[in-house]
């Protein structure tokens, strides 16, 4: 996993912090289907095998409602695809890859997990993924937003260097003004329970009577509201990563547990960039854990007032710059490297930092829609400003390393009213999740997962993996954590209780 590709800009919740959009097919924005039909079209599979891919991996387009209240007005269409067991006689079922996000694609995931899941399973499942709406392949929509507020660090809120948050107020109506004016039907139906309504439009498309599934932080809330939706078409279902499925917040929630993250997080890199053995590398950045963090802290402060030029001209290394690299290095202890060399060149006179790839261009305006479309269109946010300037501040002070931003204003407190309301999870339904979760995640913090766990009541196991980062199975090197969802996977055994594994 890299972390300095494209990552979903919103909240920040992809598992691989990555997820540069896969395009696996041409697509038509809307189709007209036929009149009235509302039954699950056919696949038509060809070979789509990428580099580092399984050889065998094929993709497909499939046709789904803009509105499920209307199944047989305007269509879209969704990239799919699929690796086949290469083991029929070992095969019991399809296992379906749920991104993170939102804005991270599936057909991409599957692309790059498929031969690690193939190894680990031994072809006891088929393999699919789609990306969803707004994503990769899949049909998409536009905002029509300027470039500058295309930015990581502008279509996130981070606040001003004194505070302030009067230029992301301005920046969220304007951008949320603007998604109203050109996003269309497509934009407003980007939401999680339609996404779980594509997918199980994938079941039925497949032939399948259930499914399995593999998803893995935004995913996981994408899976817990299938769950909820389809019990009865849910067979093993691992949900890795989990975030607190409030009801009433959804990703405001989510947004807001990013400051404990950080700061659960962080000694892992502390300890990390003051080990002795950073000072041949050139990476060392103070002799004792403690000190790290008050030097990142006062850097940050220190661009905030004197920005410094990058080798991306035009684009300087700001403090919000900064602070967003460090979020982003959080997620794999295979980051910290390039978080350190930007710190140490930000703090050399006579050398130019290079910024992560994710922060030295705007994304697209496409990419741009999806990032705020799925969380403004699930609930409705706060509107007050007084309150997020009060929140913001108290929010700076709890947590310097995230410096307000997941309490500040979003174009979500200027969006259109959601057109339904959140799924509540409940324990209401079959005893077949296991989920799986980090101890120091910064993106989905422990404290958050549990009340994930909480909301599945007896539905649920939970796996504790005594691991820093994000998004454990197959990723961060937990061999009893992989070990306890791979047996979930192949024979269905779950711990009898919740259990922990050391690192």
């Amino acid at each position: 996993m890299t972390t300095y590709g494209r990552t979903s800009i919103a909240l920040a919740l992809s598992a691989a912090t990555v997820a540069a959009t896969l395009s696996a097919v041409s697509l038509p924005t809307v189709a007209r289907a036929a009149t009235g039909s509302a039954a699950s079209p056919g696949l038509t599979w060809t070979p789509c095998a990428k580099k580092d891919g399984p050889a065998t991996q094929e993709c497909a387009t499939l046709t789904v409602p803009v509105d499920y209240g209307d199944p047989g007005g305007p269509q879209i269409g969704l990239a799919v695809s699929r690796v086949r067991s290469d083991r029929p006689e070992e095969r019991r079922g399809t296992l379906a890859v749920i991104p993170g996000g939102p804005g991270s694609s599936g057909v991409q995931r599957l692309t790059t997990k498929g031969n690690a899941l193939r190894a680990e399973l031994g072809g006891t499942y088929d393999l699919v993924a789609l990306d969803p709406r707004g994503v990769g392949g899949s049909a998409k929509a536009r905002c029509g937003l300027d470039e500058g507020d295309r930015w990581m660090v502008t279509l996130r809120s981070w606040p001003a260097a004194d505070g302030s948050i009067d230029e992301n107020v301005e920046r969220s109506r304007r951008t949320a003004e603007a998604c109203a004016r050109n996003g269309g039907d497509v934009l407003r139906s980007m939401t999680s329970a339609n996404q779980a309504r594509d997918l199980d439009r994938f079941r039925q498309a497949l032939g399948e009577e259930k499914l399995s599934a593999w998803g893995v932080s935004y995913g996981t809330y994408v899976g817990a509201v299938y769950a909820q939706k389809f019990p009865h078409r849910t067979d093993r279902w691992v949900l890795d990563s989990s975030n607190d499925p409030d009801p009433g917040r959804v990703a405001r929630g989510w947004l807001a547990f990013m400051g404990q993250g950080a700061e659960d997080r962080f000694p892992d890199f502390a300890a990390w960039a003051a080990h002795p053995d950073r000072a041949h590398e050139g990476l060392r950045l103070a002799e004792r854990p403690e000190d790290v963090r008050p030097l990142v802290i006062a850097l940050a402060e220190r661009l905030d007032r004197e920005p410094k030029e990058s080798t991306k001209a035009g684009v300087p290394l700001t403090g919000n710059v900064l602070r967003q690299a460090l979020q982003n290095a959080l997620y794999s202890d295979g980051a910290f490297a390039g978080f350190a060399r930007l710190v140490v060149d930000a703090q050399a006179p006579g050398r130019t930092p290079t910024l992560p790839p994710m922060l030295a261009d705007a994304l697209s305006d496409e990419d741009a829609a999806i990032t705020v479309g799925v969380i403004c269109n699930d609930v409705t946010w706060p509107r007050s400003v007084p309150a997020h300037r009060r929140a913001v501040a108290a929010d700076r002070a709890r947590y310097p390393l995230t410096a307000g931003l997941p309490a500040n204003i979003t174009p979500c407190s200027f969006w259109k009213a959601p057109a339904e309301k959140p799924t509540r999870i409940t324990d209401r339904g079959p005893s077949n999740v296991l989920m799986i979760q980090s101890l120091r995640d910064p993106s989905t913090p422990y404290a958050a997962g549990l009340r994930m766990r909480r909301a599945l009541g007896d539905r649920a196991r939970l796996v504790t993996v005594d691991q820093g980062g994000h998004g454990m199975y197959l990723g961060n090197g937990n061999a009893c954590g992989d070990r306890a969802v791979t047996t979930f996977l192949r024979t269905g055994e779950r711990p009898a209780s919740d259990t922990y594994c050391a690192n």
